[in-house]
């Protein structure tokens, strides 16, 4: 048989099967269900933030921090959806815009993203920043508007393009006469403002806000609602669930990996035909999960902390399985010049190895050296294969996996 008539096989058993799941969407990340259990506080807060704008006043800047998976994006969402419906009746001309900074990836795009959303054109390149900014501020001050620009993800951003189109927006008030603008920030890191330089803290002028994680009883209950939408009644998810919320609680209370672990299980127990979600099921999902995810993690890490894994997979294939910091900057600066980047200082990179080590990338261990003090040692967190597995598809990276550092090997007589 070949290949066209297995597919067709497949097909035609996935559709002569009974289906799970009344509406698997539901269990994506993206959904933004009609009721967010344990959040109504962070609700009621930030709604209390942004109520200015229907007195047609702008609402202060907010910062909002939290691990990845606690609620942030679906309770802005949430908030600002009820607030443009609230604004709708009393004929306030608010607007909405959302934007993922990791996805555009650029200051360039995340200004088109602002753009598009007051309907103002801008070419997808070929204009200066400062020429995009002008159109923007000119547009919005012309269609007199309260703007409410999200700006999700903003440390991925900030940590690979700096800060200047913080600056710009924090101070795009200054240049409208008719129109006011307010910035609502998402950071999945607590250090963020570390990033940011003295000129641009002091024009935020921002209120902040800290999602803490979910705990298992609170992730059960936001499963528990979740599977009611997603299943057909007469589905056995009971044991699965629990298993999942104890699953993403032990990690750091993150709903987006509970329910990634029920809907993946959930496809595998339908696979199989049976209408019991079972904790195998669950264990099964979360092996495959565990490597796309590191996979994936691996694929969208900034550039600069490419480079860092990188080095530590270079010195790894040469014997050194835990280096020291001084060693990993030394190749990482060869690494730089090779693709012609302007390296980061020594402290930045020690900041990059602690942000990998907090993602489970790198293991680092301090280490006492007697009267010499005290040193780090820093390992591979994930298997050596996949970093080659994804730097192979970087074309960036690609030339680099197979590097020999000259720094280490005239100092260390180890074979690459």
């Amino acid at each position: 048989m070949d290949e066209s008539g297995v597919l067709d096989g497949v097909f035609e058993q996935f559709l002569r099967s009974p289906s799970l799941f009344r509406d698997r969407e539901v269990l994506r990340h993206d959904y933004v269900p009609e009721r967010l259990p344990h959040r109504e506080n962070q609700m009621r807060c930030l709604g209390e933030m942004l109520a200015p704008v229907l007195r047609g006043a702008r609402a202060s800047n907010i910062f909002i921090y939290g691990k990845t998976g606690t609620g942030k994006t679906a309770v802005v969402r949430y908030v600002l959806a009820q607030l443009f419906r609230k604004a709708s009746e009393f004929s306030i001309p608010m607007k909405v815009c959302y934007v993922n900074c990791r996805l555009a990836g650029t200051e360039y795009r995340v200004l088109s993203f602002l753009c598009d959303s007051i309907e103002v054109s801008v070419p997808f390149t070929g204009l200066s920043l400062g020429e995009v900014f002008d159109r923007f501020r000119s547009g919005l001050d012309a269609r007199r508007l309260l703007l409410v620009a999200v700006l999700d993800e903003i440390d991925a951003l900030i940590k690979t393009r700096g800060d200047i189109l913080l600056y710009e927006l924090t101070r795009v008030n200054e240049a409208l006469r008719y129109s006011k603008a307010s910035m609502v920030g998402i950071s999945n890191d607590l250090r963020f403002k570390e990033f940011l330089c003295p000129r641009v803290l002091s024009s935020l002028s921002e209120e902040e806000m800290v999602f803490r994680p979910y705990d298992a009883a609170e992730l059960q209950d936001i499963l528990n609602d979740r599977a009611k939408l997603a299943f057909y009644s007469g589905v056995s998810v009971e044991g699965a669930v629990r298993l999942c919320a104890a699953l993403a609680a032990g990690e750091h209370g993150d709903a987006r990996r509970a329910l990634d672990l029920l809907r993946v299980a959930g496809e595998l127990a339908e696979r199989e035909g049976t209408k019991v979600i079972t904790e195998e099921h669950v264990r099964q999902a979360e092996r495959r999960i565990e490597h796309d995810r590191v996979f994936e993690a691996l694929e969208h890490l900034p550039t600069h902390s490419k480079l860092v894994m990188c080095c530590v997979y270079v010195l790894s294939k040469m014997n050194a399985q835990q280096a020291i910091t001084g060693d990993i900057y030394e190749v990482y600066r060869e690494l730089c010049t090779q693709c012609g980047m302007t390296p980061l200082t020594q402290r930045r990179v020690s900041g990059l190895i602690n942000e990998l080590d907090a993602l489970g990338l790198l293991n680092t261990r301090v280490i006492s050296m007697g009267r010499y003090g005290r040193t780090k040692k820093i390992g591979m967190g994930i298997a050596a294969d996949l970093v080659r597995d994804v730097f192979l598809s970087d074309n960036r990276m690609v030339h680099l996996i197979n590097y020999v550092p000259t720094c280490i090997a005239k100092a260390s007589p180890r074979k690459s």
